[in-house]
């Protein structure tokens, strides 16, 4: 039988504790940004990030991803994502504050962030980890959302345990240690109405 753990009811007071019951870290961050703040930044990024419909590939065939994507960071900090090559675009005055301020409350420096923006509760993220090699054997992974909240399912690769983590607007969380080799994460599409949400999802690439 799975174990299935939901985080939705933390709040604040979770700040420091690790929410993954093994195999890794997870913390959460609630209103990160304050709601006023929170609501500048999901206007400014909707309007003025270079948004694109992406196609990716899966059992050989290509498919258009569900929703729209954009890529910035240093320059040479390329991502190889679902089959396709990304080189960052160069980071904006905006997104290097909201980075700044990431980097501060994590102890950690990035220089790239993928942004996604589901446009409704029909565009989703497939089950995945961030375990490329690029970023590094135990990747730290700051996602920052802005907009209506979404379910953030974790699957656990061995033990039948899941994690159902409500992401509201404002709210920041970290992933760390080992929980890109143990764990799986998505998206997934709902029925319930939904307006926009934006992600950003901080890393750090390393490179020869």
């Amino acid at each position: 039988m799975t174990q299935q753990l939901s985080l939705s009811a933390f709040d604040t007071s979770c700040q420091g504790v690790n929410l993954a019951p093994c195999d890794g870290e997870l913390y959460l961050v609630k209103q990160f940004y304050d709601p006023q703040q929170a609501d500048a930044l999901f206007s400014l990024l909707k309007n003025h990030i270079a948004w694109q419909e992406e196609e990716f590939l899966i059992a050989g065939k290509w498919c258009k991803v569900p929703r729209l994507m954009a890529w910035y960071g240093d320059k040479g900090a390329y991502y190889q994502y679902s089959g396709v090559n990304h080189q960052p675009l160069p980071w904006t005055t905006e997104l290097l504050a909201i980075k700044d301020k990431v980097e501060q409350h994590c102890g950690h420096d990035f220089n790239s962030v993928l942004l996604n923006l589901y446009r409704d509760g029909q565009d989703s993220m497939g089950c995945h980890s961030d375990d490329e090699k690029e970023l590094g054997e135990n990747p730290l992974i700051a996602s920052l959302s802005l907009g209506d909240e979404r379910m953030f399912k974790l699957h656990h690769k061995t033990r039948k345990i899941t994690l159902d983590v409500v992401l509201g607007h404002g709210d920041l969380l970290v992933m760390a240690g080992a929980l890109q080799h143990c764990w799986r994460h998505s998206v997934p599409k709902t029925r319930q109405l939904k307006t926009p949400r934006i992600n950003l999802t901080f890393r750090k690439i390393y490179w020869q």
